[in-house]
């Protein structure tokens, strides 16, 4: 059935579907050249708990380790294509380390990915808490 949905997916599709991968792996590893390449300059990032931080802050507090994801997975993914512009919805689901005590997160996510040049660039994220 995977194989099915994903030869279904647009070639830019499947671009995009590459992208939220790779920074899903950028955040566990905590890569800060991958997270620096997939994001766009001005991107805003909204956590579920309603804060909001800039590009710098976001790659800051992944690579010191003050938001560490030991696991972090995707499912139920979306992507809708509009001219450059892409929107993607997710459920994420991650085990997190934060000032030495493990947590775990499971929210519904908004991406908005815009193609800047050759690249498309993570530009907003937003997240809810699932509550059930």
């Amino acid at each position: 059935m995977l194989t099915s949905f994903l030869s279904a997916q647009s070639k830019e599709e499947k671009v995009i579907a590459d992208r939220v991968e790779s920074l899903r792996l950028a955040m566990v590893a905590a890569d800060e050249n991958s997270l620096a390449d997939l994001t766009a300059e001005k991107l805003s990032y909204g956590h579920s708990n309603g804060l909001v931080e800039d590009k710098k802050e976001y790659i800051r507090k992944i690579i010191s380790g003050e938001n560490d994801y030991l696991k972090l997975n995707h499912s139920n993914q979306s992507i809708v294509i509009s001219g450059k512009s892409a929107i993607v919805r997710l459920q994420f689901e991650a085990e997190t380390m934060a000032d030495g005590k493990p947590g775990a997160s499971k929210l519904k996510v908004l991406m908005v990915w815009q193609k800047q040049g050759k690249d498309w660039k993570l530009l907003a994220r937003q997240a809810v808490k699932i509550l059930s």
